[in-house]
Order: C-alpha cells, then sequence, then structure tokens
C-alpha cells in the first residue's frame, strides 16, 4: 500500500459519512493497486455490510452478472424491476460495495450501477468501481459520466520502489526502470530477488512456475483458461483432485475464493494463459464446456464463451441462442445483439427453419437497440430462406419487420411497399395474424402522413387479427389518429391502451405510446402536458433498454425545449440524438434545433443543419414533417432577409392533422408579406391571421410559448413588448433583428439592446438544472428536492444556487412567482 495513503483517507471518509452515500472509480493500469486497495477498504470496513463482486472477463459477458452475483435471489426480471430491487437491497443497512474490472462491464449492469449512481446520496452506500483506462465506446463511459468522484492510482515513485525492495539487495532504480512503477511488477521481483530482474511481467509471473510438473502445470493452463473462477463442483469433472489444488497454490499465483479456484491477478492468469500452444486452447476450452455442462444453473453465456474457444459450433450456436433469449427477456437488447450474432456465426448445422428464425429475431433486437442498417440487411438475408421453406407467414413476417425498419430510417416508399408485400402473401395464404400486424403497420404510416381514410381503413383490415397484441397495437394507432385531430378524449384511451400494454410485457408498444402522445402534445401546443409524458417515458426507454424509442422521445424533448425557450437543453438533446447515430427519423427536429436556436440567440448559424432536415422531410414525405421545415425556413428568410423558393411556393396549406404545422407556416409566411390559403388551421395561428395579436400572445403565454408569444407582440401595435421578451429569453438575435426592422418602418421607440438578459431565462439552464428549477417552481424545499431526486440535501443546495444564479434571481420565491413565465410549470 505505498504511496495510497491519500487514497485510503479519501474512501475511509466517504464510509464514515455513512448513511450519505458516495461512489468512486478506482482507476489504475492493470497491476496498479486496485483490488489490493479495495482489499484493504474491505478489511478495515468493520461495522459496515461489505460486498465484493466483479465483472465477468467473457468476450461477452453475462447480462447482470455482477447484480446476480450481489445474492438478492432476482427472478427473470426487466431491468426496471431490477434496479428497484438492488436499490431496496442496498438500502436496508450500511455497505460498502465493490464492483471490480468496470471495463468488462455489460451494457444491463452499467444501467443499473448508473440508476444506483443517481441515487448514491440517497443510499447508505460507498461504491467502489475498479477498472482500466476505458475503450471510447465503453459502456462504463456513460456510467462514470454521474457523480462518481475519481481516484488514480498512478506508477510508484523511485522511493516508494526503495522501500519495497529494502533489504533485498535490489537496486531501486533498475527495478523502477524495469517496471515502471507499476506495484504488482515490482513486488513479484521482490519475492525473488536472488533471480535477474526480468524484462517483462510475464517473466516474473512464469518464474514462479519453474518447480511446478508438467502434470500440474497443465492443470494451471487449464484454469487460465477460464477468465472466469473455476467452480468447486466443476474441479471432479475436470479430473483435478484436492491435492494438485493445494501444489499450485504454493505458486502464490492462485487463490480458494468463495466458490472455487481463481488466479490472484488477471496479469499472472494472462501470462499463463499465454504459453498454452495454439492446439490447446481448444482442448482445454472443450475440457472446461463438458464440465459445466455437467452442473446445474451455469450461465449460457458462460457456456457460449468456452464453446466459442473450443470451436464447437453446434454448443456454440446452441448456448448463445439460449443466452440472447435470456437477454431479451431481462430487457437486456446490446447483450441479446451480441449473442445472437455469434449463434449466427456458428449456424453450420442448423436447419434452414432455425437460421430463418434466427435472422429475424436478432433484427429484432438491433431495430431495438436502434442498429437500422444492420437489421435491414439481416432481415433481407432472411428471404431466401422463407422462400426456400415455402412459409408465407414467415415470408410475411420478415416483409413487416423489414419495412417498419425502413420506415424509421426515413425510406417510406421502401418500407409501404414492403407492408404492402406482407400484406398480400399473408391475405393469399389465409395468415390472418401476419396480414393483421402488416395492416395496422400500414396503418400507422397512413396515420403518420395524416391520411385519415387510410388509416380508418388499414385498421378495419386488421381489427380481426388473432392476438392481444394486434388488438392493442389497433387500439394505439386509432386513438393516436383520434388525438391527431383533435379528439382530447383519446389522450386518456391512449394511456389506458399502454397501461394495458406494460401488464402483458409488450415494452416496445407501451414506449410507442409514450412517443406518440409527446409527439402530438408538443405539436398541439400542450407543452406542460408533454413534460410530464416524457417525464415518465423517457426513464422507461433507458430501464427497457430500448434505445429506437429514447432517440425519438429525446429529439421531442428537444423541441419541446425549443419552444419553452430553453436553449442549452435544446441544444444538449438534439446533439445527443446526432451522435448516437440511430434512426434518422429522429433527427429532423434536433437538426432544426441545431439551426434555429444560434439564428434566434445571435451566433454563428449553420445552414446545413435545416438543409439536412428538408431532405429528410423529402425523404419521409409527411405533411408535418414538411411543414415543420417549412416554418424554419421561412423564419430564416425572416432573419436574414433572404427569399427561399421553397417557401415562396408554399402559399397553399392544408390536410387532415395539419392545423398546427399549417397555422405556423401561415404566420411565417404573413410576416413576410406572403398570402396563403389554408383550410382549418389551430387557434392561435387563427387568432393572428385575424389581427388579434394580443389574443394570440396571451394564448402562446398560457400554453406556455414565450417565444411565440414575444412573436406575436412583433406583429401588434406593440412591438416593444416582444422585443423586450426576446431580450429576456435570450433570443438577441431575433429580437436585433425586430429593432432593425421596426427602425425601417419609422419605429423609434424601442427598447435598447441589454448588455445582458435584463430578465430571468431559463435558456443557459441544462436538463438537469432544468429539473431542479421545475421542482423549485412547484414549490417544493431543497429537502425536498432531495428526495425526489435522490440526492443529499447538501447537493440539493447546490443545485438550487447554481439555478438562482443562472436565472440572475435572488431567491427560490422568485422562481416560484415566475415558474410560469420562464416555462418552468
Amino acid at each position: 500500500m505505498l504511496e495510497r495513503a491519500d487514497q485510503l483517507t479519501q474512501i475511509n471518509a466517504a464510509i464514515g459519512a455513512l448513511p450519505t452515500g458516495s461512489a468512486f472509480s478506482i482507476a489504475g493500469e492493470s497491476g496498479a493497486g486496485k483490488t489490493t486497495l479495495v482489499g484493504q477498504v474491505c478489511a478495515a470496513a468493520s461495522d459496515v455490510r461489505v460486498l465484493r463482486v466483479s465483472c465477468d472477463p467473457l468476450d461477452i459477458p453475462r447480462p447482470l452478472g455482477p447484480i446476480k452475483d450481489l445474492g438478492i435471489g432476482l427472478t427473470p426480471a426487466m431491468l426496471a424491476e431490477v434496479c428497484e430491487a438492488t436499490f431496496a437491497f442496498l438500502s436496508t443497512e450500511p455497505t460498502v460495495l465493490v464492483v471490480e474490472d468496470l471495463h468488462w462491464v455489460d451494457a444491463a449492469t452499467g444501467d443499473v450501477l448508473r440508476f444506483l449512481c443517481r441515487r448514491i446520496e440517497s443510499m447508505p452506500v460507498v461504491l467502489l468501481l475498479t477498472h482500466r483506462e476505458l475503450d471510447a465506446q465503453a459502456p462504463a463511459r456513460a456510467l462514470l459520466a454521474e457523480d462518481v468522484a475519481r481516484v488514480e492510482l498512478p506508477p510508484l515513485s523511485i522511493a516508494a520502489i526503495s522501500e519495497l525492495v529494502r533489504g533485498t539487495g535490489l537496486d531501486p532504480i533498475q527495478v523502477h526502470a524495469a517496471t515502471r512503477g507499476n506495484p504488482y511488477f515490482a513486488t513479484e521481483i521482490a519475492r525473488d530477488p536472488d533471480l535477474p530482474i526480468p524484462s517483462t511481467v510475464r517473466d516474473a509471473v512464469l518464474a514462479r512456475t519453474t518447480k511446478v510438473t508438467a502434470a500440474d502445470f497443465e492443470v494451471l493452463q487449464l484454469i487460465a483458461a477460464s477468465p472466469d473462477r473455476v467452480a468447486d463442483t466443476a474441479l471432479p469433472a475436470l479430473h483435478v483432485d484436492f491435492p494438485t489444488v493445494r501444489r499450485l497454490m504454493t505458486t502464490g499465483l492462485l487463490e480458494w475464493g468463495p466458490g472455487g479456484v481463481l488466479f490472484r491477478h488477471e496479469i499472472a492468469r494472462r501470462a499463463v494463459e499465454s504459453t498454452i500452444p495454439p492446439g490447446g486452447v481448444r482442448h482445454l476450452h472443450a475440457r472446461l464446456l463438458d464440465a459445466l455442462e455437467q452442473l446445474d444453473g451455469v450461465d449460457a453465456s458462460v457456456l457460449t464463451h468456452h464453446a466459442v474457444a473450443a470451436r464447437d459450433s453446434d454448443r456454440a450456436f446452441r448456448h448463445a441462442r439460449a443466452a440472447a433469449e435470456d437477454a431479451v427477456r431481462g430487457g437486456a437488447h446490446t447483450e441479446a445483439v451480441a449473442f445472437y450474432e455469434i449463434a449466427l456465426e456458428h449456424q453450420r448445422s442448423a436447419s434452414t427453419r432455425e437460421r430463418a428464425e434466427l435472422l429475424l429475431a436478432l433484427a429484432n433486437e438491433q431495430y431495438m437497440v436502434s442498429r437500422l442498417p444492420e437489421a435491414i440487411a439481416t432481415v433481407n438475408a432472411s428471404f431466401p430462406l422463407w422462400t426456400e421453406l415455402d412459409d408465407a407467414s414467415g415470408l410475411a413476417t420478415a416483409h413487416t419487420a423489414v419495412g417498419v425498419y425502413e420506415y424509421y430510417s426515413a425510406q417510406r416508399r421502401r418500407a409501404e411497399t414492403h407492408l404492402t408485400r406482407a400484406s398480400q402473401i399473408a391475405h393469399e395464404k389465409g395468415a390472418l395474424a401476419e396480414y393483421g400486424h402488416a395492416q395496422v403497420q400500414l396503418a400507422f404510416l397512413a396515420f403518420m402522413r395524416g391520411d385519415e381514410a387510410h388509416t380508418q381503413d388499414r385498421l378495419a383490415e386488421s381489427i380481426t387479427a388473432p392476438g392481444e397484441l394486434m388488438r392493442l397495437w389497433n387500439l394505439v394507432v386509432a386513438d393516436a389518429a383520434a388525438l391527431a385531430r383533435g379528439d382530447n378524449a383519446a389522450r386518456t384511451r391512449l394511456f389506458a391502451h399502454m397501461e394495458s400494454a406494460r401488464a402483458y410485457g409488450f415494452d416496445e408498444l407501451a414506449s410507442t405510446v409514450y412517443s406518440q402522445v409527446a409527439s402530438l402534445d408538443v405539436e398541439q401546443g400542450r407543452y406542460r402536458a408533454a413534460v410530464g409524458v416524457l417525464d415518465v417515458g423517457l426513464p422507461f426507454t433507458v430501464e427497457r433498454d430500448i434505445q429506437i424509442c429514447r432517440h425519438w422521445q429525446t429529439a421531442v424533448r428537444s423541441r419541446l425545449h425549443l419552444t419553452r425557450g430553453h436553449w442549452s437543453g435544446a441544444l444538449e438533446d438534439a446533439d445527443a440524438v446526432i451522435d448516437a447515430n440511430g434512426m434518422p427519423i429522429a433527427t429532423l427536429w434536433p437538426h432544426l434545433v441545431k439551426a434555429l436556436v444560434p439564428l434566434r440567440c445571435g451566433a454563428a448559424f449553420d445552414d446545413a443543419e435545416v438543409e439536412d432536415a428538408w431532405a429528410l422531410s423529402e425523404q419521409i414525405d409527411e405533411p408535418l414533417r414538411r411543414l415543420a421545415v417549412l416554418t424554419a425556413l421561412a423564419e430564416i428568410s425572416w432573419m436574414t432577409g433572404h427569399a427561399d423558393r421553397r417557401v415562396l411556393d408554399a402559399d397553399t396549406l392544408d390536410g387532415d392533422g395539419a392545423e398546427w404545422g399549417a397555422g405556423g407556416l401561415a404566420v411565417w409566411r404573413r410576416r413576410l408579406g406572403l398570402a396563403t390559403a389554408t383550410g382549418v388551421i389551430a387557434e392561435p395561428y387563427r387568432l393572428s391571421l385575424d389581427g388579434r395579436h394580443a389574443d394570440a400572445a396571451q394564448w402562446w403565454y398560457d400554453a406556455g410559448d414565450p417565444f411565440s408569444a414575444a412573436m406575436s407582440w412583433l406583429d401588434s401595435d406593440e412591438p416593444a413588448r416582444g422585443v423586450t421578451i426576446l431580450d429576456g429569453l435570450g433570443a438577441l438575435g431575433t429580437a436585433d433583428r425586430a429593432r432593425a426592422m421596426l427602425r425601417e418602418r419609422g419605429g423609434t421607440d424601442l427598447p435598447q439592446r441589454p448588455r445582458r438578459a435584463t430578465r430571468a431565462n431559463p435558456g443557459g439552464l441544462t436538463n438537469r438544472q432544468l429539473e431542479v428549477a421545475r421542482l423549485v417552481a412547484e414549490g417544493l424545499s431543497n429537502a425536498e428536492i432531495a428526495t425526489r431526486l435522490y440526492i443529499s440535501p447538501k447537493t440539493a443546495d447546490h443545485h438550487v444556487s447554481a439555478v438562482l444564479t443562472k436565472l440572475g434571481l435572488s431567491s427560490r420565491r422568485e422562481v416560484l412567482a415566475q415558474g410560469a413565465e420562464l416555462g418552468l410549470r
């Protein structure tokens, strides 16, 4: 424990502060002493419960492996239930929880740990996470972005090496030069000071095996071939007896821990593993696989690892498919994809039907984690197999699946072609379930296009399809279309359908309801309601690992933030959606947000963003999306003074479900001096077109859209009120353009441009700060905010202070008084 006193003091202080919890990331290279450090902490933590687990060093780790090893007694459960159960288990008493080797963490365990980290201050837990330097795409990256304190374990100095080798006769300078201060390597050298200083840590480890017999060394290699411990119960099946293990213990490389034999350090395991000749690797893994298959309760992911290493395709296919199915049941879709891909690689002896079914299952999981190009390619590969089988049901199912994936890839025409083909095939063969599935998806596409007649026609065709899932899909599409037409009672019915979907475990459908209701709430000016939907819907997508829906809902929230003048939050969400490289259809509004926020705030404007949105709208070919981009283009024309042919040509606006999109474009065209023929448009826009600008401004203010309220005032006889609101929102670019235009018209009594925003505005708040600000606006105390957000009162104090500073307000009472104006309630 040389040169580790500061780290020990920091962690021990956190243990002394229990029941207030805290989390630490203990980082260092392999051999830096991470395991030794946490061992010392655990040994000294005599008055608290100590739990210690490790992430799996498997090619594809067990989903939730470390969480299962806590011994909570989890039955197969969805990820949200695992999170809650783990939280409840750890909250029962003061605990030090060590999770070692986070660099190997599976995505599902990472989500559980992230759930705990967000609530750590409300738990009597000190969480210690050890890891090496992480890859850029490692699942643990998102986890360590939470409120986790980093503890570094740097290499030892020459002074520390001198202390380590004192009395051995070794030259500390030479040892330091050879080991570069690595504690494990230096310790191995110090244990055998009479040997020449090895040039590598591998040589130092293997020097400890020189007196081991050939037979015993083969057993050591067998243990090294298992990245995890070799279970006690597996030793007899491996023909490894107790005396052999005892002899190997004298090398100092192994330990007999709970449940089995393992290497004391991963460096030592890898060193011994490197001595296995190429032909021997396969043989040793086959022995391990044979033994483990005789035991009960061995995780399918462990069996998959050994089957792959043994090059046993039959067993790799069988175990990988079982592991994938386990992952799907647990909501670990990322791991499910990985296991299905292994099964696909080892399908040599699988039947044609097994291969076709495997491809559809893999594609569905790729879709769930928003890997759409791969999902499409995977389904396409199944078509020849279904044709060979002469299986109309399978072929129709495949066409429906790829149709859905093509739609979310912003390829509407391809989507409609596949769904129509699926419908034809199923209808010809009398496959009612497959016919109904294709028809309800066609109805969904018609609804998204605002085509009421075709929506109802397709729903009528799908209504007789058997199964609860199809019945609920039919109801969801029907009521989403009704809500789009303005039937607000349909919103209540949609939530009832969502609850039914959740009860049946139809998670994707339940998440689709959240997505559609939130999207329509924002489209139709129910901004406060949309906040509530997203507050529930987004966590649901995370808990169920439905990345495809998370991208959609984050995009909706980005648009909602734009509407409410929350500029930083809008950009934060827009970047998250675009950077995720998920479904293209979700990126349209994020592209518009990235164009409009800088434009409104007076920063550099990127025309490429809005052009990307326009290209998407053309591909998707839906009125609401095209109208949204045209409205953004009209605003850009108003700001820049440059006419856009696309806006000029949009002189006639009509269509089912387009009352809001058409109204927004019509009002912006009016500001450009362009006449527009419209059908029915939404109330606030009709007020503006009828010249009732003050009434329109009040409508927007009451709804929670201060930017639109300001623009309505600009259109009125009191434009200065609009300029003042824009200044307060931080929309200085729009305010400056308004001043210039009003001066051109002879206006003189205009507010001066402020040196900084003189009114409180939430435009610079991050999403977390917006969350806190909303709770302040609800009247919650800091202690109540701490309870709601699972943080300590001290952290709540810090967040509230930061919010007040950014808003330029002196007290929480002012936030409470101005909550509605600030778009916080």
